[in-house]
Parts: structure tokens; sequence; C-alpha cells
């Protein structure tokens, strides 16, 4: 009579380990896949941010439409917390220079900032629109805050 052995054979422990591997690869992936959305989630919050930032600037300095139309780049006029007293452009010139400091320190290299101004009545709307680089994405990213005053 011929003994069976009992146990596992070397086939049957080389599969579980190559479904093993899949299965950890797979939740490898996952979690890369989560560190990227989790940046950009932060890009994104910091751009809603940023954005809302130069709003308030706007509103604080609304008799100045005309002068944060553009790209900037501004100048810094020492106009917050500084001796100068300054025109409602110069103003304007110190706040778009500020803001893209913050701009280049929070968002990642590559990033735009653009604010278009049209006259609507007695009123100007504002688009503040922030673009940056997304790695794994052929297009930046943008967000766009329309305001009006």
């Amino acid at each position: 009579m011929i003994k069976r052995s009992r146990g596992f054979t070397l086939v049957e422990v080389l599969v579980a380990l190559v479904v093993l591997t899949v299965g950890m690869l797979g939740v490898a992936v996952l979690y890369v896949e989560g560190l990227r959305l989790n940046r950009t989630s932060i890009y994104r919050t910091l751009a809603v941010g940023l954005a809302a930032d130069m709003a308030d600037r706007i509103r604080a300095n609304s008799r100045a439409p005309g002068s944060y139309a553009g790209t900037g780049p501004g100048a810094n006029n020492g106009c917050v917390n500084g001796v100068n007293q300054c025109s409602w452009a110069e103003q304007a010139a110190d706040d778009w220079f500020w803001w893209l400091q913050d701009i280049q320190s929070y968002l990642p290299v590559g990033a735009e900032a653009e604010i278009d101004v049209t006259p609507i009545g007695d009123m100007n709307r504002y688009e503040i629109n922030l673009r940056w680089p997304e790695t794994g994405q052929p297009a930046p990213v943008t967000y766009t805050l329309p305001i009006q005053l």
C-alpha cells in the first residue's frame, strides 16, 4: 500500500504566492493613487484660498478696478503696514506683488494667475483665474472665482 503525503505541494504554495503578490500590487497602486489625489486636493484647496484672498483685496480696493486686470507682476510699494500713502493703483500693484508671492510659495512651479475685469453697467465682473501643472495630467488644472462688485 502506498502512503499519500499530506500537506501542501510546491505548486499550491507558488499559486498562493502569485495571488498574494497580485493583491499586494493592487493595494500599492491604490495607495499611490490616493497620495496623488490627496496632493491634487491640497492644491485645489490652496487655490480656493488664494483666489478668495485676492477677491478680498479687490473688495477692499474697489476704486481701482482696471488696476487688477492682467497677470501682474505688481510692485512692492510698501502699502500695507508701511509708511507710504499709496494711491488706489499703487495699492493694486502691491496686492498683485504679494499675491503672486503667495502663489509661488503654495502652488507648484509653473503656476499662473490672471484677473479679467469686465464692466457691467456701474459694476465690474472680476474673474480670478489660477492655473498650475499637475503630475499625470496633460493640461494644467484651473480654478476660476467670479465676483461682481
